[in-house]
C-alpha cells in the first residue's frame, strides 16, 4: 500500500480551504501549495494529460475541489468535479449506459447492489490493511457478494438527541421516553411528544430502530448474515406485531408518532424547543446548535423488554464507474487518497459526517464528541441493505407505517404491503 502523509501547515491550509468553500459556496478554490507524498517520496504513476471526472451532490462537491484539484496537478491531469443534485444514482446509471459518465461517483453504499446489477462499477482494490483501517460495520456495508465495491468516507445513523433542560437523563425505554415527553406536554412545556418524521406516506429510515425493537424485520437473512431478498418479512406475524406497537405509540394511541410531524419540520420543532426528543442523525446537528440550548446523543432505545433498537447505517462511499475512461486514476484516487487520514479529516471539516475511517474518527472526536456519540449509538446498528430489492420496501413499507399511526389495523397494513412488496419484485 501507498501511504501519503501531509504536514500539519499542508493540512490546515487544505481543511481552511475546504471550510471557504463551503462557507461561501461559490468560486473556484486555489490549487493546494504542495502534493501528498508516501514516506518513499512516491507518488501515482503521472498521466500526462487527460480529465479525471467525479461525480457528487452538492455538499461534497464544495468538500471534494481542493483534494481533486490537488490530485490532477500531482498526476499531471485535470479534475473535474460535477454537482449532480438529483436522482443521483439514476443519473449515473443512464450515464454510465451511455458512455457520457464519470471515473468516481460518490453516493450512498446501499446503491452497491443495482449498480453491480447494472455494470456500472467496478471493485475496489483496497488492500488487508486498509480494509482493517475502517470499522467492521462500514466494510461489511460496502461489500457485496464477497467483494469490496467502494471506500468507505462517512458513517452516518440515526440517534436519540435530546434538550437536556427539558429531560436530563436519557430515556432507558421507549417507554420511559413516551412517558417524559407526556409528562412534560402536560406541564405545557412542549408541543409534541416526539420529533420524528412519519408524515403522509411513513419514513421508514427514521422509525426502523422502534420497529426492529418490536421485533419486525425486513428481511430473512442468507447463511452469511447478509439480507435474503427471497424472504421478505414485512408481513410476517413478528412484524405484525412490530407495526402494532407503532400503533399503540400513535396518533389513537400516546401521540408519539404523527403523521403532522414531516421531514420539513421535525428538526426545526426540536430546534424551537417544542419538543425534548427528537430521533436524527448528524445532518440535524447544524440546526439543533443553533437553538441555543444543551443537548446530548444516545442510542435510541428499545422497548421495555423489546429487541435492540438498531438503527439503520449508510456509508458515504466513493466508487470506481465501471465504463470511466481514467479508470486506473481513479483506482489511485479512491483507494490511496480517499482512504488517507489527512484527507478524511479535512474533508470531515467541510461536511461534517463522522469520518468512517478509524485514525480520523479519533482525532475528530477530540474536538467534536458529537461524532463520537453517533458512531457509539450505531455501532450495532444494521447496515442499510445493499440488495437491489430494498428499493421495493420502502413506499410499502411507509404507507404501511403512517396507516397504523393514524390508527389503521396492523395485520392489513403489513399484508398490504407485503403484497406491493412482492408484486414489485416479480415484475
Amino acid at each position: 500500500m501507498r501511504k501519503r502523509a501531509m504536514g500539519a501547515a499542508h493540512l490546515a491550509a487544505l481543511s481552511a480551504l475546504a471550510v471557504a468553500v463551503t462557507a461561501c459556496g461559490g468560486g473556484e478554490p486555489a490549487a493546494p501549495s504542495a502534493a501528498p507524498t508516501g514516506s518513499s517520496g512516491a507518488t501515482a504513476p503521472a498521466a500526462q494529460g487527460g480529465k479525471l471526472v467525479i461525480w457528487a451532490d452538492p455538499n461534497r462537491v464544495k468538500a471534494l475541489k481542493p483534494f481533486a484539484e490537488q490530485f490532477g496537478t500531482e498526476n499531471g491531469v485535470t479534475a473535474e468535479v460535477k454537482e449532480i443534485s438529483k436522482d443521483n444514482q439514476q443519473v449515473f446509471l443512464t450515464a454510465s449506459q451511455q458512455g457520457s459518465g464519470p471515473d468516481i461517483m460518490v453516493g450512498a453504499h446501499d446503491w452497491i447492489g443495482n449498480l453491480v446489477q447494472n455494470g456500472a462499477i467496478d471493485p475496489v482494490n483496497l488492500t488487508e490493511e486498509q480494509k482493517a483501517a475502517f470499522p467492521e460495520i462500514a466494510m461489511k456495508a460496502v461489500t457485496f457478494n464477497g467483494q469490496v465495491y467502494a471506500a468507505p468516507y462517512a458513517v452516518e445513523n440515526i440517534a436519540l438527541i435530546r434538550n437536556t433542560d427539558l429531560a436530563p437523563d436519557a430515556p432507558a425505554t421507549i417507554e420511559d421516553l413516551v412517558a417524559k415527553g407526556k409528562a412534560l406536554k402536560a406541564a405545557g412545556k412542549v408541543k409534541e411528544v416526539l420529533c420524528l418524521p412519519v408524515a403522509q406516506k411513513g419514513d421508514a429510515f427514521h422509525v426502523y430502530p422502534i420497529f426492529a425493537s418490536g421485533g419486525g424485520a425486513l428481511f430473512g437473512a442468507t447463511a452469511t448474515g447478509d439480507p435474503d431478498p427471497k424472504k421478505v418479512l414485512v408481513g410476517s406475524a413478528d412484524s405484525v406485531k412490530a407495526f402494532d406497537r407503532l400503533k399503540e405509540l400513535g396518533e389513537k394511541g400516546e401521540g408519539a408518532l404523527k403523521t403532522s410531524i414531516t421531514n420539513e419540520n421535525y428538526i426545526a420543532t426540536f430546534a424551537a424547543k417544542k419538543c425534548a426528543f427528537l430521533i436524527s442523525g448528524p445532518w440535524a446537528m447544524g440546526d439543533v446548535k443553533k437553538g441555543g440550548f444543551p443537548y446530548d446523543i444516545t442510542p435510541v432505545p428499545s422497548f421495555k423488554g423489546g429487541k435492540p433498537a438498531t438503527p439503520f447505517v449508510g456509508v458515504q462511499s466513493f466508487f470506481v464507474a465501471a465504463k470511466g475512461k481514467n479508470k486506473a486514476l481513479a483506482q489511485e484516487f479512491v483507494a490511496n487518497y480517499v482512504t488517507n487520514k489527512d484527507v478524511a479529516k479535512a474533508l470531515y471539516e467541510a461536511d461534517p459526517r463522522p469520518p468512517a475511517l478509524t485514525a480520523a474518527l479519533q482525532e475528530v472526536q477530540a474536538a467534536d464528541a458529537d461524532a463520537g456519540k453517533f458512531m457509539e449509538a450505531g455501532k450495532n446498528g444494521f447496515p442499510m441493505p445493499a440488495i437491489p430489492e430494498m428499493a421495493a420496501i420502502w413506499e410499502p413499507f411507509g404507507i404501511a407505517e403512517a396507516a397504523v399511526v393514524k390508527g389503521g389495523d396492523a395485520a392489513k397494513s403489513a399484508a398490504a404491503a407485503q403484497k406491493a412488496i412482492d408484486s414489485s419484485l416479480k415484475n
